[in-house]
């Protein structure tokens, strides 16, 4: 049976309005409440038409899964619940089967997710388009080529921490990637960036990420402060890893396909960029009286000329000096401070414009596919959104201008769309009125009178031109534009407004007004390169710089002047306003929910904003301006047609006249609905909603039906299987009855027959048993007479044996007498000769001491004493040997002295003994004991009898790497940051300077810093050199708080002094004393006092220890009393 195929519908299990077309009623609020409602249910996408809007849930969410991926795949657009999937999934197959270009549109502002819904895209076409290993390759580098982009194009901005500065649009064929292009790079932002904003990703990934050999190599070094192109106040962004992200680039431009040397190039060219901003000038005057700039600091020029392979002499003239050709002649001007910086700035950006075109052509090059015919293409355009900041420059004028001509041609091909599908289907056209920005862009565009055309002119005028003459102009020309504000207007109703600058103008666009600054505008617009520059890069010795450079060429000098950045740009927003006028629109409006980059977080105000602005509810009224709802008549009759009985449940003819069988059965009124050619067109979504309540009614019904129907089944079947269950149980009955009367009749035919076997054969064991018994008692006889025989031949063979023995006993005794009276007679004879010798030895002896008694007598004393001092001094030494005390330096046992006289010996001997137990002790010691006993030999130096924490830290060993960050994989990436060894990890409680309060970090004590990390993260949140550690300062108590002072004036004493609570904290005190001993051949003072000073930012704390009760048990804790002083209360 093959499975049942469940058909769904945008319709079903629907929460809010799935398509805001069909919302009713159609207002701000209920608009704003819908989105709302959805987002938090985690519904972020909702349709208007045929238009997705997104909402950014700035959390990951389960629905971009494989499975989810082929879910959409190959499904109607409305047929599931909204999701980008479903618009990519349509734009991909009308490419596939229809042969239509298709353009993919993510707009949006800053902040709300245009790059990462690109990415879905991308991920999704590339996860459904062609398959093999070719392929596969190709968009593998396709989609590794994002890293690498986001790196050279992104940057951090106040909304937006990954915000793109550049339109990139990607292109591909039926199956495969084909290309890329990028235009309208914020190059703008190499030079200067807003306060809160960061450069381009890519130089501070750089000095993060990269090894101590390449920043070497590049010039480089890794403080952040060093260079004047990078903004200090937004260096760090949380939840980024610069040095992670490099690495991730590095990797990715592998996979894309650049080579080792390319890559080299590509960096050397980043940091070239980075060292030119740190290019000062200085003034001096000539004899002519003209002041010319010169380069304050030429080592910095020189390592750019090192990198680049320049020639420095060339490129310091060209900083100088500017050459002006005019037809034949050549004029050689000097080059003021103020124009030097312009100089530098400018080769700056498009030294750093120029590389970054260059690797997308790069890009292109790897990805391009092989093919001769041209095919139909799909693009995915995603620009940056809509700007409004507080101070609004040219930047923010030229982007918000594409935004306007963007919201234009949103209209313009929604409306064609709305007229074509109308014609296509023979329903009459109604004229639709709506909001018109063609003024607006004409406004700004206009070749005549358009602010574009006016600050071209300005910047091509002969004489002085400044921002301010801009200003005036536009004041002449734009003053009756009722789009245009200005302070200075001559419209009277603007002549109260003073809360417009004098230095400001004001545009009424689209999505509200926008005051922009003119300062600025003429210099930006100009993005002038002097040719002498261009000259001096095309000499360079560095082929990448060289090839970015090709109009350095002497032989293709081109005297005319290059064209604005704001023609340039409106060149390029026109060329990319025709390409999508050549395609099929498909539109993703993407929404920021608030301001916090925060989950779960709706501000109403700034969503109703950006409603607004991105004219979504008008957007709404253009799609309801005729009808509703449209579906094809296939889909409206399988979802309807259990309304009529006649459509139910099969329709036999066509769908059109079962469409119209089944709204005429449900009386519907001919006015709120229209026959197409292939689709049926509702009016107003309240008869749609009334057809989904009729379609839930009677769902209900026919399940009911349903259960109805099954349960008779189900009672049936069991009833006939109960009947059949009751004739197999009788059967068996029955059988089971004739099988035990069976064995009973044959139970008892057995038990007579084993009566009547069993006599029989009694019988026959009678007779048996008495033909035995006689033959047994013939036996008998025999065989006692056999044993009278038997038993008078043994007692005589007993008797005859008897005999013999009395005989062999009496001559053993005999034998025996003899032996003992020989043995008697031989030890009497040992006697008397023993006898004989001792009596003649004796005698020899008596003679011996007669013959020298005299010698005796004279030396007997003396002999004496030596004897018996012999004696006692041998005795006393075998004493000593076998009372020896242990070879424990620390046994302090000595055996007692046996001897007044031998005191000094005795001491003397005890002295050795411990000498040389310890030095046995010593050797047994390694290399690493020794250092480990030093260490301790230091902190007895410096704390025995002065804290009282030192006695309980003497039997502990100094282990150091409390925290094995090398093999704990949650610090993978802290290990990763910190280069050298790490003498000691510990988690240590730093407390707060304002309250007291404890906060855990991770302490890291390197050979040369002193670092603190985040426990949860791993991030590095302080770094201070060995340098600047001056005293370290703690109490005599049993805790564990200590101080450490810093260098006043150091980089790291920005926020004053650190205080620290450890359980370690004698062995921390003293790694770091003796390291700081090492590195800087100073003494750090330890200064051990229950009441100390220390520095928080410009104020003197006093910290104060004092004895107190505590609620935690023996934890001390710290409390801040005022200003000045700061209590720890110890148990």
């Amino acid at each position: 049976m093959a499975k049942m195929e469940v058909k769904t519908s945008l319709l079903d299990n629907m929460i809010g309005v799935g398509d805001m077309v069909l919302l009713e009623p159609l207002s701000e609020d209920s608009f704003i409440n819908n989105l709302k409602k959805r987002f938090d249910h985690s519904e972020i996408y909702t349709y208007i038409g045929s238009v997705v809007v997104s909402i950014n849930p700035y959390r990951p969410l389960p629905i971009y899964s494989p499975e989810k991926v082929e879910e959409y795949r190959n499904r109607n657009f409305y047929e599931l619940s909204p999701h980008i999937f479903s618009l990519s999934d349509e734009a991909y197959r009308s490419l596939r089967d229809q042969d239509k270009d298709q353009c993919i549109l993510i707009t949006g502002e800053s902040g709300a997710g245009k790059t990462e819904a690109s990415k879905l895209v991308m991920s999704y076409v590339a996860a459904v388009c062609g398959k093999g290993a070719e392929v596969n390759q190709v968009k593998e580098q396709l989609l590794q080529s994002n890293p690498v982009l986001e790196a050279f194009g992104n940057a951090k901005t106040v909304r937006n921490d990954n915000s793109s500065r550049f339109v990139k649009k990607m292109l591909w064929q039926k199956l495969t990637p084909m290309t890329l292009s990028l235009d309208l790079l914020e190059k703008s932002r190499v030079v200067k960036q807003p306060r809160g904003e960061r450069n381009f990703h890519i130089f501070y990934q750089i000095l993060s990420g990269a090894s101590e050999d390449m920043l070497n190599k590049l010039k480089l070094e890794r403080d952040f402060s060093r260079y004047n192109y990078l903004s200090l106040d937004s260096a760090r962004v949380n939840g980024v890893d610069d040095a992670v992200n490099f690495r991730t680039v590095r990797n990715a431009m592998q996979i894309v396909g650049f080579m080792d040397h390319e890559t080299q190039s590509i960096l050397e060219v980043v940091a070239a960029v980075l060292k030119l901003g740190n290019i000062e000038f200085k003034p001096e005057s000539r004899v002519n009286g003209l002041d010319e700039s010169k380069i304050k600091d030429k080592n910095e020029l020189k390592e750019i000329c090192e990198l680049t392979g320049i020639d420095q002499s060339v490129l310091e003239r060209a900083f100088s000096f500017r050459t002006v050709e005019a037809k034949q002649e050549k004029v050689s001007t000097t080059l003021n401070v103020a124009q030097a910086y312009y100089a530098r700035d400018a080769l700056a950006k498009n030294l750093y414009s120029r590389l970054f075109s260059w690797l997308v052509t790069r890009i292109n090059e790897s990805i391009k596919a092989q093919t001769k015919v041209r095919k139909k293409v799909m693009g995915v355009l995603d620009i940056y959104g809509f700007e409004i900041f507080e101070d609004n420059s040219f930047e923010q004028f030229i982007i918000n201008y594409c935004n306007e001509k963007l919201q234009q041609i949103f209209i313009e091909l929604t409306l064609k769309e709305e007229q074509e599908e109308y014609i296509r289907e023979d329903i009459e056209w109604t004229h639709i009125e709506y909001f018109n920005n063609a003024i607006i862009c004409d406004l700004i565009e206009n070749n005549q009178t358009g602010i574009l055309a006016m600050l071209d002119e300005e910047c091509l005028r002969p004489g002085t031109v400044t921002d301010d003459t801009f200003l005036e102009k536009l004041n002449q020309v734009c003053a009756t534009h009722q789009h245009f504000e200005s302070r200075m207007s001559k419209c009277s109703r603007f002549l109260n407004d003073t809360s417009l600058p004098h230095s400001c103008f004001r545009i009424q666009h689209y999505a509200g007004k926008v005051m922009y600054q003119v300062e600025g505008f003429v210099d930006k617009n100009n993005d002038l390169l002097y040719r002498d520059l261009s000259q001096a890069m095309w000499k360079a010795n560095h082929s990448l710089i060289k090839a970015l450079f090709p109009e350095g060429n002497p032989a293709k000098i081109n005297l005319k002047r290059p064209p604005t950045a704001g023609s340039q740009f409106k060149a390029s927003v026109a060329t990319l306003m025709k390409n999508l006028q050549t395609k099929n629109p498909n539109y993703i409006r993407c929404i920021k929910p608030n301001d916090k980059k925060a989950a779960h977080i709706f501000n109403e105000a700034l969503v109703c904003h950006q409603v607004r602005y991105l004219g979504l509810l008008e957007n709404v009224r253009v799609r309801r301006a005729g009808y509703a709802f449209r579906q094809p008549y296939e889909l409206c009759l399988e979802r309807y047609k259990m309304l009529c009985k006649q459509t139910w449940p099969h329709w036999r003819g066509p769908a059109r006249a079962g469409v119209e069988v089944l709204f005429n059965e449900l009386e519907i009124p001919k006015e709120e609905y229209s026959f197409g050619r292939s689709k049926i067109f509702i009016r107003n979504p309240r008869t749609l909603f009334k057809l989904e309540d009729l379609r839930k009614q009677r769902l209900e019904d026919l399940a009911t039906l349903i259960q109805k129907m099954y349960r008779g089944w189900k009672c049936r079947t069991h009833f006939l299987l109960m009947k059949r269950s009751q004739i197999v149980i009788a059967s068996w009955c029955r059988r089971y009855a004739q099988q035990k009367k069976y064995q009973r009749i044959k139970s008892s035919a057995i038990v007579v027959q084993s009566y009547i076997r069993g006599w029989k054969a009694r019988k026959l064991l009678r007779e048996l048993k008495h033909q035995k018994r006689c033959k047994e008692a013939a036996t008998t006889i025999a065989a006692y007479w056999h044993g009278t025989q038997a038993r008078r031949e043994l007692r005589r063979l007993k008797e005859e044996a008897r005999n013999k023995h009395a005989i062999a006993v009496i001559w053993a005794y005999w034998l025996g007498y003899k032996a003992r009276r020989e043995l008697k007679r031989l030890k009497e004879e040992a006697r008397r000769k023993h006898a004989v010798a001792v009596i003649w030895a004796y005698w020899l002896g008596l003679k011996v001491r007669r013959e020298y008694r005299k010698f005796f007598r004279a030396n007997a004393g003396r002999k004496i004493y030596e004897f018996t001092l012999q004696k006692i001094m041998q005795k006393y030494f075998l004493e000593m040997k076998n009372k020896m005390p242990s070879l424990s330096p620390v046994d302090k046992n000595w055996p007692a002295r046996p001897y007044l006289f031998l005191d000094s010996t005795h001491k003397e001997l005890k002295r050795i003994f411990h000498l040389w137990r310890c030095k046995k002790y010593r050797d047994q010691f390694t290399d690493q004991q020794k250092l480990i006993y030093e260490e301790k030999l230091e902190a007895s130096e410096l704390f025995k009898d002065k804290k009282a924490l030192y006695p309980a830290s003497v039997g502990q060993p100094f282990h150091g790497a409390y925290l094995e960050i090398s093999k704990n994989p949650k610090y993978k990436k802290l290990k990763d940051a910190v280069e050298e060894k790490i003498i000691i990890a510990e988690v240590v409680n730093k407390i707060n300077r304002a309250n007291g309060k404890c906060a855990s970090r991770i302490f890291l004590l390197t050979k040369n810093n002193v670092l603190l990390a985040d426990q949860k993260s791993g991030h590095i949140k302080s770094e201070v050199p060995l340098g600047d550690v001056t005293k370290v300062s703690m109490s005599s108590q049993n805790d564990g708080f200590f101080a450490v002072h810093l260098k006043e004036g150091s980089g790291a004493a920005g926020k004053g002094d650190f205080l620290f609570s450890s359980d370690h904290l004698i062995e921390m005190a003293t790694k770091l004393y003796r390291t700081t001993l090492s590195q800087t051949r100073q003494k750090l003072n330890i200064e051990i006092s229950d009441e100390f000073l220390v520095q928080f930012k410009q104020d003197k704390v006093c910290v104060k220890f004092i004895q107190g009760n505590q609620k935690n048990g023996n934890i001390p804790t710290c409390k801040r009393k005022n200003n000045r002083l700061l209590e720890v209360a110890v148990p």
